[in-house]
Order: C-alpha cells, then structure tokens, then sequence
C-alpha cells in the first residue's frame, strides 16, 4: 500500500519548524530538560514558569500573552496549525517527558505566572471571588477553578498552605481557566478575609455545619452584592478562625437522602447561586 500523502499545511510547517540537517528536540535536550524541571514546585516558584500541555490550555494561554515556549510533535503541528506557528519541534518522547498524562497530545508551553496580588485583584472591584483555603488536592482545586471562571468570579485566591495553583493536574483540572480570571497565591488566610472585608465584599464560608441555608440566603437577598466564598478542604474543611471570621457560615440544603456533596460540586451550587443573584435585575419599584 503506498503511504498517505502529508497534507500540504503539514508538509510546510514541517520545513518551517525543522532547519534542514536539524532534528528535533528529544527529551535530551538542554531546552527540554530545563522544561521539565518545571515539573517541580520549587522550580516553578524560583522562575516563575509552569508548563501547561494539551491544546485546550495551550490556546488559552496563547490568547492570555503568557507562552514563553511552545514545543509540538509534527503531528501535533499538522493537527492544530493555528496554535504552532511559532512552536519548537520536538520528538514523541520529548513530550512525553514533558507532559504528565498517560496519552500525551503533543503540545506542551513554558508559561509565565501573572504574579497578581490581592490588592491588585481588589482593585478591579471584582463581584465575586472564591478563596480555596488550606485545599491540597490539585483536582479539586483546577475543577473549583474551573467552575469559578464560568460563574464569573474575577478573583481565585490560593490561601494558606493551599496546592500550588501550578502543580500540572490542578492545571488541567481548570481545561484553561487558570489563564482567566486573577489568580492569587497568599499565605495567610485571616489576612485575606480581612481584605476582602475592606474590599467591600461580604465574607460567606462555605460548610456543612453552617448555621445559614443558601436557598434561605438567596432568597432573602444575601447573595445580591459583591461577594466572596470561602471553601476548606474535603476532610477538614474550614479552620475555625475562619468559619469566626466570615460574616455567615453557609450550608448548602441536602433535599435527598445523601450525607454531603463532595467539595467541587458544593463550590459549584454555591458559586452558582452568587452568579445568578448577581445577574438577577433589581425588583421594579410600583
């Protein structure tokens, strides 16, 4: 059987990207190899640089000016020419040093982190924002990432010793959201609540034992103003001074028979119920 023609898009990014008598990248080389470090935290806390793979996160952090480096397979060049203009040929194994997924899809980008603050979060007066507080788990904290950018949050702040918003899984958890909204990593959570205080925004921590129903909040007008979640981690939830310091502990109604919601889809029914309160035109005076 004769082989498959290439495509003619795929032949010339070939030649664009691969100088003749230069192969590509392999998981050897010095580029690559500093790439990879970057699947440390350290290493990413001392540059400043995180790895994003996969197409979805690659365009996303294209569109957000935040692509240091691009590598892709040939494959992958023939697959998404709108996203490898400017990538760096490399092998399949080159990626797959790269990439941490089982079935690598060919494009992984040396990203900047924004470096935002708090402060310059607040500055943009942002109506919604969520805090995710002492959560280690990287898949819970990308898919709370991820839902907090479609509900239309401007800020997500890592507080306390939280995962790093950078850690590759909590990267692919948010599918691209963590080029979004303002993402901020703090240390101190207390500080925290108290800026968003005087931020102007009202402080609701998010459990299971609150002493305030969410439909009873919504309903009343609690969620109407510029708000601010609070969300622990799945085993230990919320730490007491926090749970003190919000101006309401929130539980969200269990109508079923199930002892709890797990931690992003409560976050998700919360974050919800802010989006739509904020959306919500104001009652018509007679």
């Amino acid at each position: 059987m004769a082989p498959r023609p290439r495509p003619p898009e795929a032949e010339r990014l070939s030649q664009q990207h691969q100088r003749p008598g230069v192969a590509p990248f392999t998981e050897r080389t010095p580029r690559v190899i500093a790439a990879r470090r970057l699947q440390r935290r350290r290493e990413r806390d001392e540059s400043g640089l995180f790895l994003a793979e996969g197409p979805q996160a690659v365009r996303e952090a294209l569109a957000a000016g935040a692509v240091k480096e691009l590598f892709a397979t040939e494959e992958a060049t023939g697959r998404h020419p709108e996203l490898t203009e400017d990538a760096t040929l490399v092998t399949d194994g080159a990626i797959a040093a790269l990439a941490e997924t089982v079935a690598p899809q060919g494009l992984v980008a040396v990203c900047h982190q924004p470096g935002v603050s708090l402060a310059d979060a607040l500055a943009k007066r942002p109506r919604l924002v969520a805090v995710l507080a002492e959560i280690r788990d990287p898949g819970n904290a990308g898919t709370i990432l991820r839902t907090a950018d479609a509900a239309g949050a401007g800020a997500v702040v890592f507080a306390g010793d939280a995962v790093d918003p950078y850690n590759g899984k909590c990267v692919r958890a948010s599918a691209g959201s963590v080029f979004h909204p303002d993402v901020v990593r703090d240390g101190d959570p207390e500080a925290v609540v108290a800026s968003l205080k005087r931020g102007g925004l009202t402080v609701l921590a998010a459990t299971g034992y609150g002493d305030t129903d969410l439909d009873d909040l919504a309903d009343t007008g609690g969620l109407a103003g510029p708000t601010a979640w609070l969300f622990g981690s799945e085993a230990h939830g919320l730490p007491e001074p926090l749970l003190a310091a919000a101006d309401h502990r929130v539980r969200v109604p269990l109508h079923g028979r199930a002892e709890s919601l797990n931690l992003a889809a409560a976050a998700a029914v919360c974050l919800y119920a802010s989006a739509r309160a904020l959306r919500r035109p104001a009652p018509t005076r007679p």
